[in-house]
Parts: structure tokens; sequence; C-alpha cells
């Protein structure tokens, strides 16, 4: 008798997937909170736009108050606890039900899909279209998240489609 299936594999790499999400953003967090200074200069240059053409016109933009500079830092922190919150609250819940029916185990992702729902929106919209499009953070050659969130987000959407398809029986 055939003990692994397809479905079992299928499950159990949609929550592996979860496990590889649930420690990236273990790490990005314990980064931004163990080296607060680097990261907060990085933000920092990002908002106050100094680092761009100074003929630009969109320099009316930035955000120079340090005080908003460090609360905006702090909700994309809070964003990455929430996203990594669920996402290890989502990998529990897929490993606890992967010999479960494929209707419990589809119901178990919820989690997991608001997690990385929640990251998406992050380094999506965050990252990529306020950072790069309102803060043309892509115009600076030295402080630029565009091409990192970029490869975050060229890895989470596929992974979110894959996750949310029902293709366990």
């Amino acid at each position: 008798m055939n003990l692994i299936t397809t479905n079992h594999i299928i499950k159990f790499s949609k929550a592996t997937l979860m496990l590889f999400f649930s420690f990236f953003g273990l790490l990005v967090m314990y980064s931004n909170i163990t080296d607060y200074t680097t990261n907060y200069e990085y933000l920092s240059h990002i908002l106050s736009m100094d680092t761009i053409d100074a003929s630009s016109r969109y320099s009316e933009r930035a955000i120079t108050s340090p005080i908003l500079q460090h609360r905006i830092y702090w909700l994309i922190i809070t964003f990455e606890v929430m996203y990594t919150s669920f996402c290890i609250l989502g990998t529990y819940n897929l490993y606890k039900n992967i010999n479960s029916s494929s209707k419990k185990f589809h119901e178990a992702k919820k989690f997991a899909i608001i997690g990385l729902l929640i990251a998406l929106f992050l380094y999506y919209l965050g990252f990529q279209v306020i950072g790069a499009e309102w803060f043309n953070m892509d115009q600076s050659k030295q402080w630029n998240y565009k091409d990192w969130a970029q490869h975050i987000v060229d890895f989470m959407l596929p992974s979110l489609l894959y996750l949310a398809i029902r293709i366990e029986r």
C-alpha cells in the first residue's frame, strides 16, 4: 500500500511554503527590531527623498519629520508582526490538519491566506507602489527597496494562489 499520496504531498507542500514565509517574517522582524537604526536610516532617506534628483518636481511629497518617519517605520514593523503572526498560525493549522479531510484542510488555510495578503499589502502596496511611485525611491541608487520588494512579491503572489486553490482531494 502506498502511504504517501499526491494529495498528501500537495498538502505538505502548502504547509511547508507557509513555514518558509513564517521564517522569512521572523527574520525580517528580528532585523528591523535589533538593527532599528540602520533600517530606520534606510526608510528615512526614502521618505525624505534626499537621494533623488533635487530638481524633481515631486519633492514636495517628501516626509522630513523624524517623528512621522519613526511612526511610519513602526507601522511597517506592526504590519510585519501581523503578517508573521498570521503566517505562523496558518502554518500551525495547516500542519495540524494535514491528515484531515480536504474540506477541513481547506478551511485551515484562512490564517495563512490572511498573513500572505497582509505581506503583499506591505511589500507591493507599501514598497512598490507608495515607495517607488510616490516617494520615487527607484530613482535613488543607494536607498532603494524596489527590487527587494519585487522579489518578495514575485514569490508570494504565486504562492498565495497555489495555497488558496483547492486542489487537494
